[in-house]
């Protein structure tokens, strides 16, 4: 599993286990760090000061703000209904579907083997709890926790 010449790393990001992870396409921020078995997509960006942990999947479309924890075994999806073939049978190929921006914002924390649906914004400095399931925006402060995911806390509770 290789880290492409098309990736684009930026000042002392540390990339544990290089010949473990898959980065190809993708922009990384200074003083980043990528744990093992981590895969990021062309068209994704990690920002800065972030953490990357091992066994995650951060698919294209996906956008990571500075200063955000993603925990072990993160999982990120960019199509809320992917097929593998077209109505007529035939494999589906790039043009056949249109990638669903994710937006992860400044601060925020992912627990370990949360999924995260295509197309949500995680506000700023929010925290989703550990195994979650994010089918919705999560607002700044707050904290989601289940599945699917359910304010519990924060000055965003409801």
């Amino acid at each position: 599993m290789p880290i492409a010449d098309s990736v684009k790393l930026g000042l002392n990001v540390a990339i544990y286990h290089r010949d473990l992870v898959n980065l190809y396409g993708c922009a990384v921020g200074d003083d980043t760090k990528i744990g093992a078995f981590v895969e990021i997509q062309k068209n994704a960006f990690v920002g800065a000061r972030c953490k990357i942990s091992s066994h995650s999947f951060i698919c294209e479309g996906v956008h990571i703000e500075d200063e955000v924890f993603i925990g072990h075994g993160v999982i990120f999806t960019n199509d809320r209904k992917p097929r593998a073939t077209n109505p007529d049978g035939s494999l589906q190929g790039e043009a056949d579907w249109a990638v669903e921006r994710t937006l992860v914002k400044k601060g925020a924390s992912i627990g370990s083997n949360a999924t995260i649906l295509a197309g949500v914004t995680i506000g700023e400095r929010a925290l989703v709890g550990a195994g979650a399931v994010v089918t919705k925006d999560v607002p700044d402060d707050t904290v989601v926790a289940g599945v699917p995911a359910r304010i519990i806390g924060g000055s965003g509770q409801t």
